[in-house]
């Protein structure tokens, strides 16, 4: 193997496909359109999900152990298989071909899998057609070294440590195999040794993302103060892999003021898993700074995937970025009207307003959501009911579902509230944007700062409910919310 070095806009080995596998396992590929309309028709896909299905059913009938992971994931964590399932490896018949085709699959290859599938409009691992007989699953974690670790699995991992990919097979029978992966930055399959120095750059950025300061006088002093860290980083390690430091930082940061987080992230490291089944980061912004919360994004790779907007009452959007390489996905919020939405709201700015919506009186309490703050909220995917019960018995509730269709349930955990600087509130009450009786429940009880989100998806589908969003967004705001929980300083 020869050693590789990334360039500036690519990861090391990075193919240049448009969509890929994410470090959660599923591989997310769409037809990611800058300046997509108001919401991509996303569908169920029961065709492409039943074929998948039955790969893995007769992949757990030649492979009980994996069938007994199952078990453990979700009787320990509230995780499914199925959603960290990267890709899967089976002969190719004819008729196998014409199922794939059917089902909406597109042949698209990669470095390391010539034949390979994946599904254009829907969330699902790719497949890959081999002329030998046999069945093998590649499941998805953060670090193939923890889930071994984990599980007692002592077997050789192929790929250097901190290397964009890298895998072990930890299970094996008569003709099939379940490997292990991690993914950083890449979305192909071919194991490259790197140059040496390559895990001290990455080392050193996640370092300097996780340290990056986060208060400043101004927030336009602390949008340049990250995107100097940015722009350093994607010189140093590349796009992609800049893409994949930045949001785990940036989940570690939420985390620290999240219970619930902090305890499903402890449940899914006991398994070795870490975040390998996020779905979604959801950043809220004031409408003074969105664009350049979105400049933040584009550095790292992301692409406008398309608008979010849940009713000409709600007073509030959203852009959804997807980064096509990563496969990690941003639902960015803003207060907004119907008519503004007809514009590129996401690159020509948006104008302060009098009052402020949901999400402009939360940034206002708490701060950016790029900056201060951190995210408003995590969403990863889990089997729901288990994990709302799971989660219960260790003290932690969910509010009631917004979403319960067949193919997506969601629900936010019940969120934490923060408290919040005098400043702050008093500058709020002087431009008459709260009234007093606000301002001292704000101060004597804190404001619901952020949520862990518990979703389940089935057969592909890639959407988000908007009349059940909006719902829970209005019902998490701090003037009407009465939810109490952990009250932690910002």
């Amino acid at each position: 193997m020869s050693s590789t070095r990334p360039t500036p806009s690519s990861s090391p080995t990075a193919s240049s496909s448009s969509s890929g596998s994410a470090p959660g396992g599923i591989t997310r590929a769409t037809t990611i359109r800058a300046g997509a309309g108001p919401a991509a028709a996303w569908a169920p896909q029961p065709l492409a999900g039943a074929l998948v299905l039955d790969l893995l059913e007769d992949f757990f009938k030649r492979l009980p152990a994996a069938k007994d992971l199952d078990g453990r994931l979700r009787a320990e964590a509230g995780v499914r298989f199925i959603d960290l399932v990267d890709a899967i490896t089976v002969k190719g018949s004819p008729g196998l071909s014409d199922r794939l085709r059917r089902a909406g699959f597109v042949l698209r290859p990669r470095r390391g899998a010539d034949t390979c599938f994946s599904h254009p409009l829907g969330s699902f691992p790719d497949l890959i057609l081999v002329p030998e007989h046999g069945l093998s699953v590649a499941m998805a974690v953060e670090s193939v070294a923890d889930f071994c670790s984990c599980h007692g699995f002592p077997v050789a991992i192929e790929g250097d440590p901190g290397a964009p990919y890298r895998r072990a097979q930890v299970m094996a029978g008569e003709h099939c195999a379940l490997w292990i992966i991690e993914r950083h930055g890449y979305d192909a399959y071919q194991v490259t040794a790197l140059e040496p120095t390559y895990a001290q750059d990455c080392a050193r950025v996640l370092e300097r993302f996780r340290m990056r300061s986060r208060c400043f006088a101004s927030e336009a002093a602390g949008f340049d103060h990250a995107e100097a860290l940015i722009s350093q980083a994607v010189t140093a390690v590349g796009t992609d892999m800049a893409c994949e430091l930045f949001f785990r930082a940036e989940r570690d940061y939420w985390q620290r003021r999240n219970r619930a987080g902090a305890l499903q992230k402890a449940r899914q490291d006991a398994l070795g898993l870490g975040w390998a089944n996020h779905d979604h980061h959801t950043y809220r912004s004031s409408r003074t700074c969105f664009q350049r919360l979105i400049q933040m994004f584009e550095a790292l790779g992301m692409v406008c995937r398309e608008n979010f907007y849940p009713g000409s009452q709600a007073g509030w959007g959203a852009q959804i970025l997807e980064q096509p390489v990563t496969g990690i996905v941003v639902f960015a919020d803003v207060d907004m009207s119907a008519q503004e939405l007809r514009q590129d709201f996401a690159h020509k700015g948006l104008t302060p307003n009098q009052a402020l919506g949901t999400v402009g009186l939360w940034c206002a309490l708490h701060g950016e959501a790029f900056l201060e703050a951190g995210m408003h909220h995590l969403e990863a995917q889990f089997a729901f009911a288990d994990l709302t019960t799971q989660l219960h018995a260790q003290g932690v509730e969910m509010m009631p579902a917004f979403t319960d269709f067949p193919y997506l349930r969601q629900a936010f955990t019940v969120g934490e509230r923060w408290t919040v600087r005098r400043e702050r509130v008093m500058k709020l009450l002087a431009a008459n944007l709260i009234d007093a009786h606000q301002a001292r429940t704000f101060l004597d009880q804190g404001v619901i700062g952020s949520h862990l989100e518990n979703l389940e998806r089935n057969d592909g589908f890639k959407g988000f409910n908007q009349a059940g969003v909006d719902h829970i967004i209005s019902r998490t705001d701090p003037r009407i919310a009465s939810a109490t929980t952990t009250r932690q300083s910002t």
